[in-house]
This record gives C-alpha cells, sequence and structure tokens, in this order.
C-alpha cells in the first residue's frame, strides 16, 4: 500500500528535496505541497493525504498554529521539520505535546552522513506516522488528568528503566509526571537526535515532581532523579566504588539506533538484576525487546504499553511477543505498575 504524503514548507529548496527523498523507495507518493497553513488546509480536504510533513516558521500562521487547529479538528499524522536550534527543539517539543507524531531536523549541507541518511530516516518516520493512531490519542488527550502516586517505596539500590521511540515524547511524561519525588532513579533512552535531549530533559523536569536531567557520564544515581540519555550517545548504568553511576559512550549502533533502548536495559539486567523495574512504551521496530527479556530472565518486573494507548504499537508489541513484558498496561496505568512492583520489593527485603 502506498503511502500519501503533503509537504508543507515556504522552502522550495526543502519542499524539492523531501520530495525526492520521500518517493525514492517507491511506496511513498508525494500527492501535493503546500507553502503554508492556509495553502495546505484546503489541500488536506482535497487530497486527504495519510501523512503531512510540516515546518513551524512559515508565513501567514505559525505551524503550531496550524498543527493545534488539525488535531482538533481533522486529526491527521504529522511529521515535523524543524531546526537545530535551541529555539527549534522548545517548539519541537511543542508540536509533540500538541499531536505531532515524530520530527525530523532540517537537511543542511554538514549533514551527518549526507542526503542519503537523512532520506532513510525520514522515509522511517513517515511509515511509522502512517500506521500511527493519532485519532485514538486524540480522543484521550480529553481524559481527566491522573492523580499522582504518593510514595513509590523501594530497597535501596533499585533503578526504574523506561524506553520509547515514536510517540515516546508525551508516553515518557505521561509516566513521569505520575511518579512520586521519592521513587528511585529513572534511567530514560528516547529515540532523539543530538540538539534535542537537552530540551526535552529540562520541559520534562519542569513537569515532573522528580529531577529530570540529560545524563552525564559516571553520574551517581539518585532516589529522585531521572536520567535522559543523550542524542548519539548510548546509555548505561554501572556500578563503580559501590555506587550506581551512568555510562555513556558513543560506540556503534545497538538494535539500529544510538541511543539503544536494548543497550539501557542489558545493563541494567547485568547490573542491576532483580532490583529492577523495566517499562517498554510506544515506538516502532524492535529496539528494547531483547534487552527487556534479559531484565525479565534477570528478575526484573517488566511492563510494555498497551496496543491501544500506543501512538505507534510496535517495540511493545515485539517485546509483548517474544516474552519480555510481565504484563502490558495503558500509559496512564504504567507508573502505578511500576510503583507497585517497587513496593513488592520493599516488602520482600
Amino acid at each position: 500500500m502506498t503511502i500519501s504524503v503533503l509537504i508543507v514548507d515556504d522552502s522550495a529548496l526543502i519542499r524539492d528535496i523531501l520530495s525526492r527523498m520521500l518517493m525514492r523507495d517507491g511506496d511513498i507518493k508525494v500527492v501535493g505541497t503546500a507553502t503554508d497553513p492556509i495553502d495546505a488546509r484546503t489541500k488536506i480536504k482535497d487530497l486527504n493525504p495519510d501523512v503531512v510533513t510540516l515546518d513551524i516558521e512559515m508565513p501567514n500562521m505559525n505551524g503550531l498554529q496550524f498543527l493545534d487547529r488539525l488535531m482538533r479538528l481533522r486529526p491527521t499524522p504529522v511529521v515535523m521539520v524543524s531546526t537545530l536550534t535551541k529555539k527549534g527543539a522548545s517548539e519541537t517539543l511543542l508540536a509533540l505535546e500538541l499531536g505531532a507524531v515524530d520530527f525530523v531536523a532540517k537537511p543542511s549541507a554538514d549533514y551527518e552522513g549526507g542526503l542519503d541518511a537523512f532520506g532513510v530516516g525520514l522515509r522511517d518516520k513517515i511509515r511509522a506516522a502512517a500506521k500511527s493512531d493519532v485519532r485514538g490519542r486524540s480522543a484521550s488527550r480529553a481524559e481527566v488528568p491522573k492523580v499522582t502516586l504518593k510514595t513509590a517505596a523501594a530497597p535501596a539500590g533499585s533503578v526504574i528503566a523506561i524506553g520509547a521511540s515514536t510517540g515516546g515524547v508525551e508516553a515518557i511524561r505521561a509516566v513521569l509526571t505520575a511518579l512520586p519525588a521519592d521513587c528511585p532513579p529513572v534511567l530514560i533512552t528516547q529515540h532523539m537526535p543530538p540538539g534535542f535531549t537537552t530540551r526535552f530533559a529540562a520541559r520534562l523536569d519542569e513537569l515532573c515532581a522528580l529531577t529530570v536531567v540529560e545524563a552525564q557520564d559516571r553520574q551517581p544515581l539518585q532516589v529522585g532523579h531521572a536520567y535522559i540519555a543523550r542524542g548519539d550517545y548510548h546509555l548505561r548504568v554501572e556500578r563503580s566504588s559501590g555506587q550506581l553511576k551512568t555510562r555513556l559512550s558513543q560506540d556503534e549502533l545497538a538494535s539500529g539506533h544510538r541511543p539503544s533502548v536494548d543497550v539501557l536495559f542489558e545493563s541494567v539486567a547485568r547490573t542491576v538484576g532483580p532490583l529492577a523495574v523495566g517499562a517498554i512504551l510506544t515506538g516502532m521496530g524492535r529496539d528494547g525487546a531483547r534487552g527487556l527479556k534479559l531484565m525479565r530472565e534477570a528478575g526484573a518486573y517488566t511492563v510494555g504499553q498497551s496496543q491501544a494507548s500506543s501512538l505507534v504499537y510496535g517495540m511493545p508489541r515485539v517485546a509483548f511477543e517474544e516474552g519480555a513484558v510481565v504484563e502490558q498496561a495503558p500509559i496512564e496505568a504504567i507508573a502505578d505498575r511500576l510503583a507497585n512492583a517497587l513496593s513488592k520489593l520493599r516488602a520482600a527485603a
């Protein structure tokens, strides 16, 4: 089945690059382009595309304003085309909160790996967006806010590990904002390029009772803190001088990614074992399934996001099918499941 795409960007050069990159494999067809949101509004009605790519800075109407209206009136999978700047990162995170499925960094002459690498990533994101359930997520946005857990009592040395990809920004926010300030250290790998994880951590820190930071190398893990894997760096946990610490590296891609969820989960299985709990959230592909299974085999409690609540039920599906999860749960229940598992660890200790 061919995926139809509408490109919305005021730059003729970007429209041309995106068009050529998208149609290279033959399974994606650019059915139209628009120079601004006013133009896009008409073409979305006429062409009914499967996916829309959307720039943020455009004439006549800001891309974020248009996205907000689109997701309320006609929910459609949207992939943002973002600039690699601090302002661009902040606006991109807001776009994901408003309902965008994913984003790509706008290509430039010095793009690492060249335009071919950019094209591969872009096409993968469009394919994931085409499979996403934005209508279901738009309906769930009206739900009553969940009650924050009061405690996540756990024995010393416990760790929470979370992995996600497409749709993960909002899923991680839903879990972290429900966790209490006294919970064990949280290690998070979200597939995200350099330049965006700093703002992602800062945004979560504003919203959560936890202290959320972008992970630095060899940081001692602290109760009440969450550590986000830096873009283009694997995040592991290691034991050094009797302490659990973060470990960052740029060794080769794992499961096609850096940072990789498998890398994080495997290190947690090896270093923390039965004192860990883990969650695999929305995302395309299979990254994390192998590592989460190792965590479960090491005695850790593991949970996968349910299909109904996943924007893209790829990573959780593979983990479930391979026996890596103890149970599946909707996103709004995952923090409670993790806290309950930690409380049981405390009782057993």
